[in-house]
């Protein structure tokens, strides 16, 4: 093999065995991170309310954190998009955020996306997209 190709092919190795690392330390288990679960949809007489539970589990609390959903309906094209302010995660704790979407009807949602952290931030830092652990008690599809 040529020296060039060698360097190349030994670049694309090391890169890979640092992405494959990367995404492995950031999948543990028993690393922090904020969970959020998405608990319950349902009707209510203010049109479609979603129930999520959280916990935030770094060792400093997050002040306020909101995130940005993305709601598709049942022919998979997007119904709404939206900021969920989940307002403070303390650290170590578990916190229950509910609500309500006027207009919205939960019997067409067929999936919720997590599409980024619009505010979340412990000492300067953007924690909350690259530590995110998603859970669903629902039969909605509830992805990142």
């Amino acid at each position: 093999m040529m020296p060039q190709a060698k360097s190349l092919l030994s670049g694309c190795v090391v890169l890979a065995l640092g992405t494959t690392l990367q995404t492995t330390a950031q999948s543990q288990p028993g690393s922090p991170a904020i969970s959020i679960e998405l608990n319950r949809i349902h009707s209510s007489d203010k049109g479609c309310q979603i129930t999520f539970v959280l916990k935030n589990d770094f060792t400093e609390n997050i002040e306020k954190a909101s995130y940005e959903v993305v709601l598709f309906n049942k022919e998979g094209l997007v119904d709404r998009m939206t900021i969920f302010d989940f307002q403070s995660l303390p650290a170590s704790k578990t916190k229950v955020r509910q609500f309500d979407l006027k207009g919205t009807d939960c019997n067409r949602v067929s999936r919720i996306l997590i599409n980024g952290a619009k505010e979340c931030k412990v000492k300067n830092r953007m924690i909350c997209s690259q530590s995110l652990r998603l859970k669903n008690k629902t039969d909605i599809d509830f992805i990142d």
